[in-house]
């Protein structure tokens, strides 16, 4: 019951994610050079590899990431960014976890406490809903573009820990440590994919509907749309009819 793999499906029907595309690179880009704070080779930085296998996902030009990647490790001058994970709750009390990558902590608090406040929501304390979420590989496939079984066997294959229907789409989850060889294995099988990434899964997930479910989806574009807000996890589920109708 992830709202989230269907929001991404949403976005992607409406072309949403290319019109965005700047916004993409941006984020892609500063979590490159954060990333690479941990050391600049891919090979021996899971996460650098896995923001690396973001970008390229995203066609971004292999001149970008090396830059990315250099400033990160400090041998190109940029700005340095701060990490944070704020927590709130959002309309019909929906847990919310919102990562930012910010040079200025300050802002990125003010305009995401407003962005819950003016649409349905509040801002929670540290721990008030992250305990809900675990860190998962996730990767959401349109059923039209392979079977169960075809999704079914790379999830063995490859150490997948589960495969579900979510209505329009098949979604994988895996274990972090194994996220690398399913999506790999995915790609591997010409299988197009809505999303792919490592992610915060809830354990449980919270059915909106009428007025709850258009300001949720009001909050999430709100939130999505914040320079400072790199992604976005939350514990709602809703028809996939009524988010469309939301997201106009």
């Amino acid at each position: 019951m992830s709202g989230h793999s269907k929001w991404a499906t949403i976005k992607h029907k409406k072309g949403a994610l290319d019109a965005k595309r700047g916004k993409i690179f941006t984020r892609l880009l500063k979590e490159i050079a954060v990333a690479a704070k941990g050391g600049g080779n891919p090979d021996s930085n899971a996460r650098l590899r896995t923001a690396v296998a973001a970008a390229k996902a995203e066609n971004m030009p292999q001149d970008n990431i090396k830059r990315a990647i250099l400033r990160g490790t400090g041998e190109l001058e940029g700005v340095s960014y701060e990490e944070a994970t704020f927590e709130g709750y959002g309309p019909g009390g929906v847990a919310v976890l919102v990562d930012v990558l910010t040079d200025n902590r300050n802002r990125a608090v003010s305009e995401i406490r407003h962005a819950f406040s003016k649409n349905g929501g509040n801002l929670g304390e540290t721990g008030s809903v992250k305990f809900m979420f675990a860190k998962k590989g996730l990767i959401a496939v349109e059923k039209s573009a392979a079977t169960e079984e075809q999704l079914m066997d790379i999830v063995l294959e490859h150490g997948g820990e589960d495969l579900k229907d979510e209505g329009e789409t098949w979604e994988i989850i895996t274990e972090t440590g194994s996220y690398e060889a399913v999506a790999n294995a995915v790609k591997a099988a010409g299988i197009p994919t809505v999303m792919s990434e490592v992610s915060m899964v809830a354990s449980t997930y919270n059915k909106l509907e009428g007025t709850a479910a258009n300001q949720m989806v009001r909050l999430l574009e709100t939130l999505e749309d914040l320079d400072d807000v790199q992604n976005v996890h939350s514990n709602f589920d809703m028809d996939a009819e009524q988010m469309e109708h939301a997201a106009g």
